[in-house]
């Protein structure tokens, strides 16, 4: 389906563009949304008409998305969270979680669908993300996850956190194989032997 865009959408085209999306993608997100109109002669003599309102429209959003870039870099994203021995979460730290944390922490409110997050966050750590407060307008924030505000200060001050079962069966895990080895060594020599 060929659509008019009517702002800016990542990876798709500016305003005033002409695309061609698939037909779900615009009648359940561009259309409704008003991203996009549906391109006929009577939408584009409406489009030229209305353009410098959404252009106008457009740069205002931008503006107030770069008044909240300094606000959205300084927030502090400290997510304490339940976690194993080896430092996997029970659960997970998802855009959403972000999202409500940044409206929380710095007093901006962001969709959980701005937050350019990828696969949710499942174990302990420091994460880099992406906020896209506008199309034109994304900021990188660091994201801290652990069981305790301890951890999250050893984080901060750029240490990482070892756990120590998996040291233990990182180290019974290779005599194991060792033993195996000679075991196996010692069946041979027997069967050689006979």
């Amino acid at each position: 389906m060929k659509v008019i865009l009517t702002e800016k959408i990542t990876k798709l085209g500016n305003i005033g563009d002409t695309v061609e999306v698939k037909t779900g993608y615009a009648r359940n997100y561009l259309l409704p949304n008003n991203k996009a109109m549906r391109c006929t002669k009577e939408n584009v003599a409406l489009f030229e008409a209305k353009k410098a309102e959404l252009v106008a429209r457009h740069e205002n959003a931008k503006k107030v998305a770069e008044s909240k870039v300094d606000a959205v870099k300084n927030a502090k994203l400290h997510m304490i969270r339940q976690a194993g021995d080896t430092g996997q979460l029970y659960g997970s730290v998802s855009s959403r979680d972000i999202a409500r944390a940044l409206k929380e922490i710095a007093g901006v409110n962001v969709e959980s669908a701005q937050v350019m997050l990828g696969s949710p966050i499942k174990t302990v750590g420091a994460f880099d993300t992406k906020i896209a407060l506008h199309p034109d307008v994304i900021v990188d924030v660091k994201v801290y996850v652990a069981q305790t505000q301890d951890e999250i200060d050893a984080l901060v001050a750029g240490k990482t956190l070892t756990f120590g079962t998996k040291k233990v069966e990182e180290e019974t895990t290779e005599p194991a194989k060792e033993e195996v080895k000679e075991a196996a060594s010692e069946e041979k020599s027997e069967e050689v032997a006979e």
